[in-house]
């Protein structure tokens, strides 16, 4: 098979062959009466629309909205803007297509860490945890929900809102809150607890699909609820499992997010839960100002003004810059 093209790099009446992710997937009638399919296919590099106009009752049966695909076709220009011509379409797997080189994490926006070293680190953290009782309790759920964990997003659109986001935005929080307990003598155990269990319940409210999408628990409850309750489950499976631990690891995981004024969020009432409030308020602010400094186009010094702060945000001058 041949080497898949990026779809940044697509030319006019190129011929391409390779992985895409189908983003959206209709079916459509032409003037004519006749069907097609109008689609929008996806890589981590870009968009692009495409269509299938031959043979689409035998393959519109192949693939959903949201799955992978192996796609055969030419770009073609339409309106000013390429579009590929579809001749061939079949869903992807690894399974199926892993040795022409396919992987997921081609088709979407990812981290640029590498998600398997992120674990490993996370793991040697929990490894160095004295409170035996806390370091169970993350271990099994970290273990039984590690498939979903490497692939979520912090976010579905502002902190980290990328595949390996999660794991990017937790060891990052990590690495501060440690620096951070000993110096507020703050209980460092159950600290990294709270960071490592505080977005748990992101794993059955945004499951691990290829595209993450809330799911009906995520939009009824949310996940601080669900994520108390994984912990609550876990902790009940512990022999022994201290209560007063188990509520203060409850009472982090529930008012880890909001601003610390609000009336509406119940408020940290211990060290650690304060610590963990601020720790992922700071990390997800500065990961969303990089985040438009990197996508900002205005040209100049500073950014457009609307963005998440709604001000002007100055940019890092380049060594090209005098």
């Amino acid at each position: 098979m041949k080497k898949t093209i990026p779809i940044s790099e697509f030319k006019e009446s190129a011929d391409i062959q390779g992985f895409y992710l189908c983003k959206k997937k209709n079916l459509r009638t032409t003037r004519a009466g006749e069907l097609y399919l109008d689609l929008l296919l996806q890589d981590k590099s870009g968009e692009i629309g495409a269509k299938v106009w031959d043979r689409v009752s035998e393959f519109t049966k192949k693939f959903n909205g949201g799955d992978a695909v192996a796609v055969r076709g030419r770009v073609e220009s339409f309106q000013d803007r390429l579009q590929i011509v579809i001749g061939r379409i079949n869903s992807a797997t690894e399974a199926k297509y892993g040795r022409y080189g396919f992987k997921e994490e081609l088709l979407v926006p990812t981290s640029p860490y590498d998600a398997e070293k992120m674990w490993s680190s996370l793991g040697k953290m929990i490894k160095n945890m004295s409170n035996q009782p806390l370091k169970k309790l993350v271990t099994d759920l970290y273990r039984r929900n590690k498939a979903s964990l490497m692939k979520l997003p912090a976010s579905l659109n502002m902190h980290y809102p990328y595949r390996s986001g999660y794991l990017e935005h937790i060891l990052s929080m990590a690495k501060n809150g440690l620096k951070l307990a000993p110096h507020y003598n703050a209980d460092t155990d159950l600290l990294l607890a709270g960071i490592l269990l505080h977005g748990i319940g992101k794993v059955p409210e945004l499951g691990d699909e290829l595209v993450p999408d809330y799911s009906d628990e995520g939009h009824f409850i949310g996940h601080t609820v669900l994520g108390r309750d994984m912990v609550r489950e876990s902790a009940a499976i512990i022999k022994d499992f201290p209560s007063d631990i188990l509520s203060e690891l409850e009472h982090m995981i529930l008012c880890h997010e909001g601003a610390f004024e609000s009336r509406f969020r119940s408020r940290p009432r211990t060290k650690e839960a304060l610590l963990l409030q601020l720790l992922d308020n700071f990390d997800a602010k500065v990961a969303m100002f990089d985040r438009i400094l990197r996508e900002d186009s205005e040209e100049g010094d500073w950014t457009s003004r609307r963005n998440y702060f709604g001000t002007h945000l100055r940019k890092k001058p380049t060594d090209d810059d005098d």
